[in-house]
């Protein structure tokens, strides 16, 4: 009966680093310099690319790791309802809308694990709705490959409490150089 009245494991945690990941997959530079559209597909691309890389470093670390994933891959999908929901879309639609998008981002997590193809996934699925140039394809896939290694050696407890957070790099120009 008390589990009945907690809050589900790790909700805290995940909500606070979800926070975290969605302010950084807003990051002005990403859509100026680095050429991803300015538009509510282009920002849903950037959220999904950086949540592949915080779900992939959670692969293989044991059942809390499985665990706070599933409750990021919550507070992630709890957010985009209600931002659907802000800019009017109705109770009916929220749901169909909100099973594309979980669809998509299953569909991204399988392309970007791919790593041979990540050029072409990241061409396809942040980009498609623009011509990038072969510069900014590269510099997304090594920011990717980055960010994705970072939470990978990270341990678990860090990428729990935040403090991961600080061992990405932020999305610059140099790094943007640094791909070529």
């Amino acid at each position: 009966m008390k589990r009945l009245f907690q809050a589900p494991r790790f909700e805290a945690e995940a909500r606070a680093l979800y926070r975290q990941i969605a302010e950084r997959a807003r990051r002005p530079i990403l859509f100026t310099l680095h050429g991803v559209p300015d538009t509510i597909d282009g920002r849903f691309e950037m959220l999904c690319l950086h949540a592949y890389a915080l779900f992939h470093g959670l692969k293989g670390k044991g059942a809390d790791a499985e665990a706070f994933s599933q409750a990021v891959y919550d507070a992630m999908f709890a957010d985009l309802d209600g931002s659907l929901r802000e800019l009017g879309a109705a109770d009916i639609g929220v749901g169909k809308r909100i099973k594309a998008m979980t669809e998509a981002l299953n569909g991204r997590i399988q392309a970007y694990d791919r790593d041979a193809e990540l050029e072409q996934a990241i061409r396809r699925n942040v980009y498609g709705t623009v011509t990038p140039s072969d510069d900014q394809v590269r510099w997304t896939a090594a920011y990717l490959r980055t960010i994705r290694s970072a939470f990978a050696r990270a341990p678990f407890r860090d990428i729990c409490d935040g403090s991961a957070m600080k061992l990405l790099p932020e999305p610059t120009q140099e790094t943007s150089n640094a791909a070529r």
